[in-house]
Parts: C-alpha cells; structure tokens; sequence
C-alpha cells in the first residue's frame, strides 16, 4: 500500500497509524512464530514494519508499548514448557529491495545506496573514519525456525524456539532427534555454550513429505518453512524424528569463554565442535564486496536446495559488535539484506470484511488459490477504503489509480510465505458487471453503524461491547498470557463461553462469577461436551487464583487503546494503587477534553493557514484552546502528572481518560474490581547508578559518541531524554554544552562532565 508519507503526517495520523501497525504486525507475528501459518508475504510485512519505524522517528513521543519495535516474534505457545533466553534471541534489521531484478542497473545502485547507509551509520556510531577498514560477514539468510541449543560440560542440556525473543518453547527432546545436531561437542567446546541457528527443510525432503502425505489423504504443508516449524513442535518426539530436518549453526548466546575474536573465526569454531556451517559465509572488506556477494548468493539461490530469503551482514569483529550493542529488539551491528520480490496473476474472487478487538474493519482479498514462487496463496490484506479504490492517504492513485473489484485479474507478488501484495489490475480483462466496492454501512457482525473519522484512514464499527467481535477479542486478550493468563480458559474456551446461553461470559466480570452461576444452574459445566468434575474444578480454581492481580497486569488486560505492559508496568508503579490512578484520572478528565480540544484547533489552524498562504500560528491556537476550555490548575497538574509518568505521553493518556470516562466501560470496570483485589508493585531494584534516572547528554563527547552514551545509559536502566525539565535527574555536559546546561543549573540539576559520567558508570 503506497500510504501518506510520513512526513507530512499529523500527530493524530501517526498515532493512529502506530495503532493499526501494532495491531496488524503483533497478529502477523502471532501467525508465523507460534501458528507456523503465515498470513502475510516478507515485503509486505517487512514495509509495515519500516513505516512503524518511519513514524516513530518522527514522533518518538507516539512510541506505543506494544510498538512492533519493541518485540520479537510471538508468545510462546501453551503446549511447552518455557525456557528463558539469556541474552534475548533478537530480529534483524531490515534491507527490502524495491527495484525488481531485471531492472539491474537499477537494482544495484539501490542495493549499494542501502547497504552503503548500514555501514555510514556503524562508522558513525563507532568514530571510525570512512578510509579506515571495518570488516562484515555476509552469509545467506536461511528461511526455517529459529532454535537455541544449550551445551553443559560439552552435552545437550536444552533446547528451546526464539518464541517471543525472551521465553521460547522447550523442544529438547525434540531437536535430539536431528542428525545436524551433535548430541556431545567435539574437541576443546567451553563448559557452558549456547549455539544459535536455524531449523530448515531441504526442497527434496520437503517434496517427499508432501508426497508421502498426501498418499494418505494427510494435511499437506505449504512451504518448507512450515514444514520445519511444524514438525520441530510436535508434542509426539517421535513425528519430529520422522521428519527429515536439518540444522545451521551461525550464532551463540551465553558462553563461559570468548569463542574467538571475529565473527568469521567464531562460526569456523562452532564447525569444528561439530556443527554444520554455511560454507557460503565469507568475509567482506567492502560495501562493493557485500554486493558482490549478495549477487553471487542470489544467483545461486535456486540451486541450493533449501530456502533463504537475503544475505545477511555482521560487523566481524566481536569486540565492535559489543560497542555497537542493540538495539530493543535487533542488534545495531548486523542487518538483513533481503531479496526482491515475485510475481503471480489470479483472481480476486470476493472482499470479505473482518471486526478487530478495537472495532476496525479489515478488508480481505479471497484468491483463486495461486502459486507464486512454490507456494500457493489465496487471500490478502486490502487495509482499508482507500486502498481498494487505488488512492492513498493523501488522495493520490496508486495503481495508477484503478481499484479493486469483486471478479477482477489481478498481478500479485511475494518475497517469502504465503499472502501476496496486489500490486496491479488488468482492466481490459474487468468482467463486465463488476461494481466499485463499498465498505458497509453496518457492521457484518452486530448490525451497528458503521463510521469513518475524520483523518483516519480505517472504517470503525461503533457497537463497542454489544459487538460481538469486539467483546470476544477483548475477552481474549483479558485471559491472555500477558494479562490474568488463567490455566484452562483460553481463546477457545473464550469463544465457547461467549456463545453459551445458559453459563455465557460475556464481560470479564462474568469469569469471576462462573462458579457461583454454575452452582445456580441447571446444566452444570461438568455435564458438558469437554468438561468433566476435574477440568471444571481445575478452571474454578484457577479463576479463583486470579482474583488477586499485580496491579499492571490488570491494567494491561482491560485492553485499553495504545496502553500495552510497558504502559501499564509505568502507571503501576507510578500511581502505586487502583484507586490512586481512577483519582487521579478522573482529576484530569477536564484537563484532557481541553488538550483534545487544542489538538483539534491546532490541526483547523494548519489548515488555515495553508489555504491562506501563511505560516500557521500554532502556540496561539492551542493556548487560546485551552484556556477557552476553563480547566483549573488541579486538572492540569493531574494531567501533567499523567502525561510525565514514564513513556505515556498524550495519546495514551487519552485513551486511558476516554476508557474511563465512557459509562459502558467505566461500569464494566467497577463491576470487575469488586471480585479482584490488585496488589501495588514491589519497588524496581537499583541494578546500576543511573537506574531509573533520567539522564541529558549535551556539548560534545570526546571519549565515545553521542549514540553510544546513549546506549549505554540506556542498557543500565536510564532513560535518556532529550531536553532538560524538573524530572531530569543528570545532566552529562561536554564541551560547547549551551542552552541545556544553563536550564539545568536553573533547575538545579546535577551537571557532571564526560570524566564524571564515566567514573560514575564504572567505564
């Protein structure tokens, strides 16, 4: 989709933006990592991902804490036991190609622009001269499943998935059963090693399976991907050794001893302990090397035998890994190249529209099943209105402006799984009695109005919780992992409940009456298909464990827009009890109708300024706003309060302000919280100096960049903020220090020189 570029996005587009990408990539990512069934294409996940990315560099204040920037594949899935990965399994960076292969000049100018800014931004980071040498890796990118395997005294102790980045599946016993992975290191391996790599499926082996499954009407898979995933998360060990797969080893994680000095070296030593390496890794002392390896690997990409996806690139040498460190979720001194797309033609037979947990319609293309590139797709994303009818946010064509209708051929692509991009329509080929589409009126699933706001790009239905959708996923989402994770009522068991006359939950307070109404009732929940005396006795008792609640995890499982765990771990220990926040929420209600009320002013003064040909009065217009709203001193003190709490800022603060201002929601709430009692966080541990403080670096750093201060603050617990105010805790001021430095010493805010910071962190 060609959306509004991101710079000419208004705050409220960008935060509604970065709700819908969250929302849209968490679900992809739930899809891939734990359901081994991909929804979605690499390019087009990928380029949801880079315009994420785009709009939080823009509006850093906007950054949402379910923001995809900030996690790392899915949550672990329930059927496993859990192992904590330490240090986190971590994503890559992204290259994504736009230029098509036969378009070769053009390829390769784009590909050397693009990796020639990975290695400027590691130079820059790093204070290295762009004469001077910096070496990378290069090596292909294997499309399988991620697997960490943890050696003790030189034998197999563990293995476990990448699942969420920090907790993956255990699957030992399964990946024991893969001939590429020894069971006992050979020669000289460190008493403790964690190996890193990727389970795959060789094409041969992959064909065969598929073969062999469906001589016996068996489910086939859709990729060799798949297949890995599938077959190493089996619950039987038994199916995963009947599966022929194959493992690379390319990193590590914890390790008792420096495996070598270089990347190269390390991954040569990981061979001689007995692993399989790709013999394709090779050292580059160039951007025009990596290129030329790039094209090398690509070229060679269908005789392989097995499916990668791009090259990756890795700084070589391990000491400037640790320097460039990570970031939230990827490192800074590794990126993936990836390859370009490609292209099929089907029909779209029929848009079907989907509800979300937050009311948004999601339009879906239904293909006639097609292979593209191996791999047989049959539906796409169409995100919104807009899209379907060939204009972007801003009104401009895409497709040269034809749209989407019903019977239409249209050219698809893909880079990696299953659903395609629809890139183009074939208008001479239009069946003669196809119509323009329209999103409905209703909603398909409660039969409410139906509303596009204005700004926003997305159709919302407005049955809230009468809408069934909408009260299903909320319910999902309140008994999910992260939130009251009750053992026992899952997704599944939600949906189930939620149609059920005669024991329904319907709203969260409903769980907490289940065993009081089952007592009441009738037909008992034992007496029921699924249920017997001791799953129903498991599930009260484990609802009965529940109604004692971390106060985050309670405000996280309400599923209020834009406040996800970091949100609610930051308002918890902010406010420090339910009742303190409720307080102090309502004291700022008239505080946030007057900040959204200069919002709305601020956007007509743009507007009018554009068409009058002058420059917009902003500052004016949003103080003469909130001063016309007649909020007093005590709202906006709680209001500046909320909005200073950790990462919350203004657009989570009105949500959580709407949430409770709301009287549908505000009455589902107080019904919840007479069956639970919420318990105050226990205080964060001071792991450093600098925890927990708010820290400036201004003037110039002599002994280390600005990036990589940052950095550093920030792995030992900082937060690095970019100007100074009251809650700023340390002011780090080198030479040429202006401005910042005077404010803080009217503040009174400790200003220390580079030497003092070092000596401080013990660097």
């Amino acid at each position: 989709m060609t959306a509004k570029p991101v710079d000419e996005l208004t705050e409220a587009e960008a935060a509604a933006a970065l709700e819908r990408l969250a929302a849209e990539i968490a679900r992809y990512d739930r899809a891939y990592h734990q359901d081994d069934a991909p929804e979605i294409d690499d390019a087009a996940y990928d380029a949801l991902r880079l315009r994420n990315a785009g709009i939080e560099a823009r509006f850093p204040h906007l950054v949402r804490d379910d923001s995809p920037s900030k996690r790392v594949g899915a949550p672990v899935s329930e059927a496993f036991a859990k192992v904590r990965h330490d240090p986190p399994m971590l994503s890559l960076g992204n290259i994504v190609m736009k230029a098509k292969k036969k378009e070769i000049d053009e390829f390769v100018r784009e590909a050397k622009a693009k990796v020639a800014e990975f290695d400027e931004y590691a130079r820059k980071f790093l204070g290295i001269r762009p004469e001077a040498e910096l070496i990378y890796t290069a090596e292909p990118k294997i499309d399988g499943l991620s697997l960490s395997l943890r050696y003790e005294d030189g034998r197999l102790a563990t293995a476990a998935t990448r699942g969420d980045g920090r907790e993956g599946e255990n699957v030992t016993r399964n990946a024991a059963t893969i001939a590429d992975i020894p069971k006992r290191l050979e020669g000289d391996a460190p008493e403790l090693l964690e190996v890193r790599g990727e389970v795959y499926m060789s094409h041969a082996d992959f064909a065969a399976l598929n073969a062999r499954a469906a001589e016996a009407d068996a489910k086939v898979f859709a990729n060799p991907r798949n297949a890995a995933a599938g077959s190493l998360r089996q619950l039987d060990p038994a199916i995963t050794a009947a599966r022929p797969l194959r493992f690379f080893a390319y990193a590590w994680g914890a390790c008792s001893e420096p495996l070598a000095e270089t990347q190269m070296d390390a991954v040569e030593r990981l061979g001689a302990l007995g692993f399989q390496v790709n013999p394709l890794m090779a050292r580059c002392e160039s951007v025009d090397e990596l290129i030329k390896h790039y094209m090398k690997i690509e070229s060679q990409r269908a005789m392989l035998g097995y499916d990668i996806d791009g090259v990756v690139y890795k700084v070589d040498r391990l000491d400037l890994q640790e320097r460039l460190g990570f970031r939230s979720s990827s490192p800074r001194w590794a990126i993936a190249h990836k390859f370009p797309a490609e292209e099929a033609t089907t029909i779209l037979e029929r848009i079907e529209v989907q509800v979300g947990r937050t009311g948004k319609l999601s339009p879906v293309a239904r293909l006639r099943p097609v292979t593209v590139g191996g791999v047989v797709v049959s539906n796409a994303t169409l995100h919104n209105a807009d899209y379907i009818a060939g204009r972007d946010g801003k009104g401009e064509a895409i497709r040269d402006g034809k749209d989407l209708r019903e019977g239409d051929t249209v050219t698809v692509y893909r880079a990696g799984d299953v659903i395609p991009k629809v890139v183009d329509v074939d208008l001479s080929r239009r069946p003669k009695d196809a119509r323009p589409y329209e999103m409905p009126t209703e909603c398909p699933e409660c039969g409410s109005p139906v509303i596009r706001e204005e700004g926003e790009a997305d159709h919302r239905c407005t049955g809230g919780l009468i809408c069934p959708a909408q009260a299903v996923e909320k319910l999902k989402h309140f008994v999910s992992r992260s939130a009251f994770d009750i053992e026992g009522l899952g997704a599944k068991q939600i949906e189930a409940f939620y149609q059920d006359e005669t024991l329904p939950i319907r709203e969260p307070a409903d769980i907490f009456t289940l065993e009081t109404r089952d007592r009441k009732g009738l037909t008992r929940l034992r007496n029921r298909d699924g249920w017997g005396e001791t799953s129903a006795g498991n599930l009260f008792r484990a609802i009965e464990e529940r109604r004692t609640i971390p106060l985050a995890r309670l405000i996280f499982a309400l599923g209020i827009r834009h406040v996800g765990e970091v949100g609610a771990e930051d308002l918890a220990r902010h406010y420090g009890g339910w009742e303190a926040m409720v307080t102090a929420l309502d004291e700022a209600r008239p505080a946030a109708l007057a900040h959204r009320a200069a919002d709305e002013a601020v956007e007509r003064e743009r507007a009018a300024a554009k068409a009058e040909g002058r420059r917009a009065r902003v500052a004016e217009a949003r103080k003469a706003a909130i001063a016309a709203s007649g909020a007093d001193a005590a709202a906006q003190a709680a209001w500046d309060d909320l909005i200073n709490t950790g990462g919350v800022g203004p657009v989570m603060a009105l949500s959580l302000s709407d949430a409770f201002a709301n009287e549908k929601e505000r009455r589902a709430i107080e019904d919840l919280l007479e069956h639970l009692t919420p318990t105050a966080p226990e205080a964060r541990a001071k792991e450093s100096p600098v925890a927990g403080k708010t820290v400036v670096f201004t003037g110039t750093l002599e002994r280390m960049t600005r990036a990589e201060a940052k950095a550093r603050a920030e792995s030992m617990g900082a937060k690095v903020s970019g100007s100074v105010s009251a809650k700023t805790d340390l002011v780090v001021a080198g030479p040429g220090a202006g401005s910042k430095r005077k404010k803080a010493e009217e503040l009174g805010v400790d200003v220390i020189d580079e030497d003092g910071w070092l000596a401080l962190i013990g660097a």
